[in-house]
């Protein structure tokens, strides 16, 4: 009767297979230590050939011999030519990342747009802040498409610039335009320039 993997035990690292584990799971059995040591360095190296494009990765080697010691559960004793993740290591939580806490004014536009208009806010007058206001627009512009999906008057950007401000930053409807940029469609334009060539050479 054939047996599930899902009713077998689960595999400490899916992506070698249940073949890999199994040899694994020989190689602790394996009294003689120099024996158990070559069966290791087999495995090893089957593992390496099942991953070649890996190979120019640093520390690849050290790496095959880490992923030996978690599939054994850190229980196969031979001789590492490298000194090998521990246990205590692996098995600890990652460092939490600390987010930014406070609220949002305009989620559709998002804290980074109103950390842009604090600085905004601060600049002195001149062509360098107003290009930078320019560009503070153009994102607000795209994000509210973004979250909306509905076309949106410069009038209305232009407003909620004013308010999330606090005055500071008041741009008179007409003053500036926010033109977005179409993105490029690289394939598009080398399959275009490719029928040309094809068209004049043949």
């Amino acid at each position: 009767m054939m047996e599930y993997n899902t009713k077998q035990k689960k595999l400490p690292l899916p992506e070698y297979g249940r073949s890999v584990q199994k040899m694994v799971d020989h190689a602790m059995t394996i009294e003689d230590r120099s024996e158990r040591q070559r069966c290791a360095q087999t495995i090893v190296n089957i593992m390496d050939s099942m991953f070649p494009n890996m190979r120019e990765l640093p520390d690849y080697k050290r790496k095959l011999w880490d992923h030996l010691a978690i599939m054994s559960d850190f229980k196969l004793d031979i001789d590492y030519p490298f000194e090998v993740i521990k246990k205590e290591t692996f098995n600890e939580p990652p460092t939490q990342i600390p987010y930014q806490t406070g609220e949002i004014k305009n989620r559709h536009y998002g804290r980074i747009v109103e950390d842009m208009i604090k600085h905004a806010c601060t600049m002195e007058e001149g062509e360098e802040r107003n290009r930078f206001i320019e560009l503070i627009a153009v994102q607000m512009k795209k994000n509210y498409q973004a979250w909306n999906k509905d076309n949106v008057e410069d009038k209305r950007i232009f407003d909620d610039l004013r308010i999330c401000s606090n005055g500071k930053i008041d741009i008179a409807d007409g003053v500036i335009r926010i033109n977005q940029q179409q993105p490029r469609n690289d394939n598009a334009q080398r399959n275009n320039k490719r029928k040309k060539i094809f068209k004049k050479k043949y």
